[in-house]
């Protein structure tokens, strides 16, 4: 298990940005693929994007495309996720996940850091 502390949630108001990162306890993490996800209230946690090890793959879902950028600095076993021009339906704890090599499921979990939008 890979310890993961997000940081950089807060409120902001429509169109605003912020960069949350994650920073990971596991020297080697360049062996994971690191991934976000967020949950809003009362709905089921998704993914918002996901980035592998050499980050030369990277996932969107489509609803954040062109807004946010995932990226990693491996040698400072962190992960960020730039979120511009933020929307209130963007609203949502957003978590940290990492996922071993060969692993077909993220196994490590940060705590969460709250993103709210105002319009």
């Amino acid at each position: 298990q890979v310890q993961l502390v997000e940081s950089g949630g807060g409120l902001v108001q429509a169109g605003a940005s912020l960069r949350l990162s994650c920073v990971a306890s596991e020297p080697s993490l360049y062996t994971y693929t690191m991934g976000w996800f967020r949950q809003a209230p009362g709905k089921e946690r998704e993914v918002v994007a996901h980035i592998s090890q050499l980050s030369n793959l990277i996932y969107y879902t489509d609803s954040v495309k062109g807004r946010f950028t995932i990226s990693r600095d491996n040698a400072k076993n962190t992960v960020y996720l730039q979120m511009n021009n933020l929307k209130p339906e963007d609203t949502a704890v957003y978590f940290c996940a990492a996922r071993p090599k060969f692993a077909s499921t993220f196994t490590s979990w940060g705590q969460g850091t709250q993103v709210t939008v105002s319009s």
